[in-house]
């Protein structure tokens, strides 16, 4: 049975999914998160002063954090290295455009949006629907970027009734340019009065607001369900619960012999090629400063790459009880059943023979379960940021994530026991100081 420090977990979840309307409320969630438990705030463009068992955090575009504890003795060049979870903070939904107003029939006025990712378009339809990002207004002395957050039933994107469109059954297939416009007007609204509801929202007035990034935010609120209580359903499972579950182990590690590394980054959902995302200088950045601050070299910097690891946190599909024909007959995985390592013979994941090795080495040594999946084989799969960070800073790596169904969904679901199962295995990897000899051994 699910016991009541599970559920609890999986609620606690749902509450950090809540705070974390769009990519940047996710950042500044994390980032209060980090502050409560004593990690000071860095600057990019400041001079970084750090010192041995020191504990910071650094932002950048507002929608990425990458955190670290030096422990105190990981500045030894000897056994310098870094130990690294990553996951994202972005999942799939429509994005604002920058003329956000379209009108309609009998004065009524929609959202014009766009898609950001791969998601099920088909899921946005009759359901309460808001808007969350930030907007950024002229001030007197320039221009200053605010977060805002719509705490109300905002829009609505109507399905077609089944009398007009008898087919829709047998296929449909929305069309983004037609079909997916949210309402948030019948004729109340006129044209401009939109734009002045968000600079209000966002305390300026219309002719101040110079931009934004928004997104639609699915008001429908999470929960656990299920007779025995085993299920968590939400918006943005993927990857928020990789995101909650790998912070709550960072903040929680103990490890005195190495760097550990707390990563979330922005736009894995469109491919991680931005100044913020999974391929950019910004995990090269904070490693090469952060080992400059504490007074090694840049050759020192080289060999800590070669002992490291990175654990790659992006949820997993799990095999859906309706269609099990669709995975694999021996690499698949079920809900509550413990992290699962994810691999691909075309690299798509980084997992290879090494990695998961050791990450099913501490697993072992820390009695948690551990699962396996790959696409079947007639079956093309996704992808993921492990391999694309290790483009800019290369280490051992490893894909992993949490069983769920629905993966781009507007509501997702997973298993209420895997929060924690997920936890104590990241947990295992923070809490071990890793000593790696090239791809021939590890210890810890």
């Amino acid at each position: 049975m699910v016991s009541a420090e599970e559920k609890q977990a999986a609620e606690e979840l749902v509450e950090f999914i809540a705070a974390c309307p769009s990519m940047f409320h996710t950042a500044s969630t994390a980032c209060e998160r980090l502050e409560a438990a004593g990690f000071a705030r860095l600057a990019e463009g400041e001079a970084w002063r750090l010192e041995a068992g020191g504990r910071y955090y650094v932002e950048r575009n507002g929608s990425s954090v990458i955190a670290f504890s030096v422990g105190k003795h990981a500045a030894s060049a000897d056994s310098y290295h870094f130990q690294i979870a990553a996951s994202h903070t972005d999942s799939p939904t429509f994005k604002l455009k920058a003329v956000p107003e379209l009108d309609g029939p009998g004065g009524a006025r929609r959202l014009a949006v766009e898609a950001y990712g791969g998601m099920l378009d088909y899921t946005w339809f009759d359901r309460p629907l808001s808007l969350a990002g930030r907007v950024l207004v002229r001030t007197a002395n320039g221009v200053e970027s605010r977060l805002i957050a719509l705490d109300c039933d905002l829009a609505l994107i109507p399905s077609v009734a089944i009398h007009l469109d008898r087919d829709q059954n047998k296929a449909f297939s929305p069309n983004r340019a037609r079909d997916l416009f949210p309402l948030v007007s019948a004729g109340e609204l006129e044209a401009g009065d939109f734009e002045e509801y968000i600079a209000r929202e966002a305390g300026a007035a219309a002719t101040d607001m110079l931009g934004f990034d928004l997104f639609l935010v699915n008001r429908v609120p999470g929960r656990v369900w299920g007779a025995a209580s085993e299920f968590v359903s939400s918006a943005k499972l993927d990857d928020l619960m990789c995101a909650f579950m790998s912070l709550r182990a960072f903040l929680s590690a103990k490890n005195d012999g190495a760097v550990t590394v707390w990563c979330c980054f922005d736009n894995e959902e469109v491919g991680s090629g931005t100044k913020q995302g999974a391929m950019s200088t910004f995990l090269l950045d904070v490693l090469t400063r952060l080992t400059s601050a504490l007074g090694l070299g840049v050759d020192d910097y080289r060999r800590a790459l070669a002992k490291s690891m990175l654990v790659s946190c992006d949820n997993a599909h799990a095999v859906h009880p309706n269609r099990p024909d669709l995975y694999d007959a021996a690499n698949h995985c079920v809900m509550n059943g413990g992290i699962v390592i994810k691999e691909a013979a075309n690299q798509h994941y980084c997992t290879d023979a090494f990695s998961r090795a050791v990450f099913v080495g501490l697993c072992e040594r820390a009695g948690v379960p551990v699962q396996t999946y790959a696409n079947r084989s007639d079956m093309a799969g996704g992808s993921t940021l492990g391999n694309l960070s290790n483009v800019q800073a290369s280490m051992h790596a490893v894909d992993v994530g949490c069983a769920q169904l629905a993966m781009h969904s507007a509501y997702e679901t997973a298993g209420v026991r895997d929060v924690t199962l997920a936890e104590r295995a990241l947990s295992a990897f923070y809490g071990a100081d890793l000593h790696i000899d090239a791809a021939h051994a590890a210890c810890w």
